[in-house]
């Protein structure tokens, strides 16, 4: 396979690119489950009547997260509830926030909770990756609050969905946190893969630390600290190191064959040591995609909302 190596995949994606073959591998994924009004496809159309007390609705939100506030918002499925819950992770630095899919996935009777870890995007503090674990486990202690029950949030069905490196966060912190079940990477980046980052050339490294240094949005962020901080994270930020404590949850990797961030072949290695380990629900699925989906967001949203109905109901 070729290889060429770009800015972002040095030590972010903890890849280099491989230009793979385009072998499709696809999920089977039975038909959507909705507890909900839709007479057809919430993936792709809007509801038949809403719940006129318990409607749909949008609320913004402030998470505190060891002693900072995260700037989020919940979107509410329809009904009294309390509905099962999806964490949406975004990525790094986090242009593409996937909430397209949050739509379909509130559509298909889910509430979906998203936010931006402490120093993205005016989120209070400081960012980091070992940040945005903790920021994780800050927003599913928020959702399992009593004082927060006006959210209509099931605190026993909550589930973690990221893209890139927020399929890093979430795979982290379902790893981390016994009551979640159900955790779905996205082209999930496995910044703890040290062989992959030591093929980095010293030109990409170079190259990903000038981007980083550009990134306002990321406060107290710099390629130096980054770097700095996955040699010193190590093996504990290798995502094939979390399948034993993955046993007895469902675990969803999705890939793109075309992906110039993340290369397939982080995909391949995450799915082989989760499939090594027994009491791990694995579904995986390949996709003709680069690093955004960029042509498959209809199909996305409904493989996610169908193995959320499907798994972790």
């Amino acid at each position: 396979m070729g290889r060429e190596k770009t800015v972002r995949s040095a030590i972010i994606a903890a890849a280099l690119l491989i230009v793979s073959p385009l072998v499709a591998s696809p999920l089977v994924v039975a038909p959507l489950v909705v507890a909900s009004a839709w007479a057809g496809d919430p993936v792709i159309e809007d509801p038949a009547k809403i719940d006129p007390e318990f409607p749909l609705a949008v609320r913004e939100l402030r998470i505190n997260s060891d002693g900072a506030v995260m700037y989020a918002h919940i979107y509410l499925a329809d009904g009294a509830g309390p509905h099962p819950t999806v964490v949406l992770l975004h990525g790094f630095p986090g242009f593409e926030k996937n909430l397209d899919i949050a739509q379909a996935i509130r559509r298909s009777g889910w509430n979906v909770l998203f936010f931006h870890y402490r120093g993205a995007w005016g989120s209070g503090g400081v960012f980091s990756f070992s940040n945005g674990i903790e920021d994780v486990a800050a927003a599913l202690a928020f959702l399992r609050d009593p004082d927060n029950a006006a959210l209509r949030v099931d605190a026993s069905r909550i589930a973690l969905i990221g893209h890139s490196m927020g399929g890093f966060m979430a795979l982290q912190g379902g790893a981390a946190d016994g009551r979640v079940k159900c955790i779905a990477g996205i082209a999930a980046a496995n910044l703890g893969d040290r062989a992959l980052i030591a093929e980095a050339s010293p030109d990409a490294l170079e190259g990903f630390k000038q981007y980083s240094d550009t990134l306002g949005m990321l406060s107290g962020f710099t390629g130096d600290s980054a770097i700095a901080e996955l040699a010193a994270a190590g093996a504990s930020f290798d995502l094939r190191q979390l399948a034993p404590r993955l046993a007895g949850k469902s675990v969803f990797l999705i890939a793109g064959e075309r992906d110039q961030a993340v290369d397939v072949s982080v995909y391949e290695s995450l799915v082989n040591a989760y499939k090594a380990t027994l009491g791990i629900d694995l579904a995986e699925l390949r996709l003709d995609a680069d690093h955004s989906f960029s042509w498959h967001r209809i199909r996305l949203a409904g493989e996610l909302a169908g193995w959320l109905n499907q798994s972790c109901r």
